[in-house]
């Protein structure tokens, strides 16, 4: 992981995500080496694309994805494919550097953090976080970018976003703060439906015990948040990481001081919010208005 990553052309949550499914050479071919192994696997075992499929839930046009390195195949999907190719392992040590491949370059490093975080802080301006968006929620986002994605990119961003919310289960738990605007709780991304069961969605989040879920009114007076979304992830070890993403650009702070204040500044942020209960109370609110 290095200081201050950034990367101009892809795109994490919130940015226009409108590269490749491999955003980098290296991970093109982390996925293509993967999918010819599989390949000569499924050869060895006598399968057809059609067959391996419903073995594994998928069509054999999806399998041929996977073989051509044109998607990457979910974890459950390289351990269920290990198993019936009889690969005895040959599949599943690519289980990890083929789920890094499914994120641009300079999210791989946020995404390992998330895995490794005792604490996150989110603060967010624009769109409901991704480790809090219901998929229809992120598919709508994912089908406004433009240029258009194409579908099969879609359905890795969506399926890497799932995968990303098995933090709230994790063991041990994890502390997790979530504070966003009003106003990204009042864009009808997707239409009324959508917009419905994503706020349902943060209602039930918020009731777990491990997460604290905030909102800044737009009445509010004072915001130390006028600078923008962030996030703030302290590993288990202590050492705190400050993530940033704008437009097409995005950094992964080392920097401790840098983290730091921003820890600080959501602690302020954090007083001025409405508080846990209400904010589910505001939530439901608008709920009634739709």
């Amino acid at each position: 992981m290095t200081d201050n990553e950034t990367n101009p052309k892809y795109g994490g949550e919130g940015s226009d995500d409108s590269g490749p499914r491999t955003a980098d050479k290296s991970a093109q071919g982390v996925v293509a080496a993967f999918g010819q192994t599989m390949k000569t696997l499924r050869l060895r075992a006598g399968m057809d694309r059609e067959e391996l499929g419903k073995r594994l839930g998928y069509s054999a046009a999806t399998i041929a994805s996977f073989e051509q390195g044109r998607r990457i195949p979910p974890p459950r999907a390289i351990d269920r494919a290990d198993e019936v190719l009889d690969a005895g392992g040959l599949l599943k040590v690519w289980k990890e550097e083929v789920e890094r491949a499914q994120y641009p370059p300079f999210f791989q490093g946020m995404a390992q953090l998330e895995k490794q975080a005792m604490e996150l802080l989110s603060y967010d301006t624009h769109v409901v976080k991704g480790l809090l968006q219901t998929e229809d929620y992120m598919r709508a986002l994912l089908d406004m970018r433009r240029p258009p994605l194409d579908q099969e990119t879609i359905e890795q961003r969506v399926a890497a976003r799932l995968a990303r919310q098995d933090i709230f289960d994790r063991r041990p738990t994890p502390l997790l703060s979530f504070i966003m605007d009003e106003s990204v709780l009042r864009h009808r991304y997707g239409g009324k439906s959508v917009l419905r069961g994503q706020l349902e969605h943060l209602l039930q989040v918020g009731q777990r015990r491990n997460v604290e879920l905030q909102i800044m009114p737009t009445a509010c007076e004072d915001n130390a948040g006028v600078n923008g979304p962030f996030t703030v992830v302290m590993r288990r070890d202590g050492k705190m990481f400050l993530y940033v993403e704008a437009q097409s650009t995005s950094k992964l702070e080392t920097d401790p001081e840098q983290a730091g204040l921003a820890s600080a500044r959501y602690g302020i942020i954090r007083a001025q919010a409405l508080n846990p209960r209400k904010s589910l109370e505001f939530i439901e609110e608008l709920l009634g208005e739709l």
